[in-house]
C-alpha cells in the first residue's frame, strides 16, 4: 500500500480530530461505514494532528489535542495483553475527544487463547459415587455392625470451550434465520468487551457483541439478548462511555 499521508477526519465518542493518514491507518480506521474512528488506529504523533472538535465545548480548536497514555501490559486472554491504553483530551475543557487501546500477542507465532467469557464456559460435573461397605466378622453374643458407606466424589471439571480455530469460517445467521456474514476471529473492542469478527455479505468486516451470540454449532446462530438501560447504549448497540453526545461506533447524537 501507499505510504503516501493523507488528511482525514476521525470520530471519537466526544469529538473528532484532523490528521494525515497513512493508507494502513486508514483501513485500521474503516469499520464498514462511511467514516473512520480514532479509537480502532490508537496513538498518534500529536504533529500529524491539524485540528480537534470537542463535543463539550461544541467548537473546533486548531492543533492537537493533549494525548495521555499508559502501559498496562495486563494479559486479557491467553497469548493476548493489553499493552497500551490511552485517550485524546480537550485542550480547553479535559473532556475526552477519543479512547483507544492497542493489543498484542506474547507469542507473535501463536493463536490468541480460547475465547472464554465466564458465561459461556459450560461444565459438566463428573461424579463417581461408588459404596463400598464392609462389615464385620459376626461374634457370638454381638449384634452385627455394618460400617457406614465410603463415597468418593470428584470435583468438577470445567468443559471445553470454543476455539477461535474452530469460529472461523462458519455461517453467521441472525434469529430470522438470515444469513448475516462469515466468522473470522474473536476479538476485543475499545471497551475491553468480547466481540465476534465477520465478514459481511457486503465485504465489509463488522464486529458481533458475544453476547448476542445464542449458539455456536455448524453455524453461529445470533439472538435478542435482553434489552436493559445503559448509559450511552446508542440505537445500533454500541455502548460508549457515559457523558458521551454521539456514538463512537456509528456517529449519531446520544439522548
Amino acid at each position: 500500500m501507499s505510504s503516501e499521508l493523507r488528511i482525514k477526519k476521525l470520530r471519537g465518542s466526544g469529538g473528532y480530530i484532523m490528521a494525515r493518514l497513512t493508507d494502513d491507518q486508514q483501513v485500521k480506521g474503516n469499520l464498514g461505514g462511511p467514516d473512520l474512528f480514532l479509537a480502532p488506529i490508537g496513538r498518534l504523533d500529536a504533529e500529524l494532528i491539524s485540528k480537534h472538535f470537542c463535543n463539550t465545548c461544541e467548537k473546533e480548536f486548531e492543533g492537537s489535542p493533549k494525548i495521555e497514555f499508559e502501559n498496562p501490559n495486563e494479559e486479557v486472554a491467553e497469548n493476548l495483553m493489553l499493552a497500551e491504553k490511552g485517550q485524546y483530551l480537550c485542550n480547553t475543557c479535559n473532556s475526552s475527544i477519543a479512547e483507544y487501546r492497542e493489543f498484542k500477542k506474547q507469542d507473535e507465532g501463536g493463536d490468541v487463547g480460547e475465547a472464554k467469557p465466564i458465561e459461556q464456559v459450560q461444565s459438566t460435573p463428573q461424579v463417581q459415587s461408588t459404596p463400598q461397605v464392609q462389615s464385620t466378622p459376626q461374634v457370638q453374643s454381638t449384634p452385627q455392625v455394618q460400617s457406614t458407606p465410603q463415597v468418593q466424589e470428584t470435583t468438577t471439571q470445567p468443559g471445553p470451550v470454543t476455539s477461535i480455530n474452530s469460529i472461523e469460517g462458519r455461517i453467521v445467521y441472525d434469529e430470522n434465520a438470515n444469513r448475516v456474514g462469515i466468522a473470522k476471529q474473536v476479538g476485543i473492542d475499545s471497551t475491553q468487551s468480547m466481540i465476534l469478527v465477520i465478514s459481511q455479505n457486503d465485504g465489509t468486516e463488522g464486529g458481533i457483541p458475544w453476547k448476542n451470540i445464542k449458539k455456536v454449532g455448524e453455524i453461529i446462530l445470533l439472538g435478542n439478548p435482553e434489552e436493559t438501560a445503559q448509559p450511552g447504549k446508542c440505537s445500533c448497540g454500541f455502548v460508549n462511555k457515559d457523558g458521551s453526545k454521539f456514538c463512537e461506533e456509528c456517529g449519531t447524537p446520544l439522548q
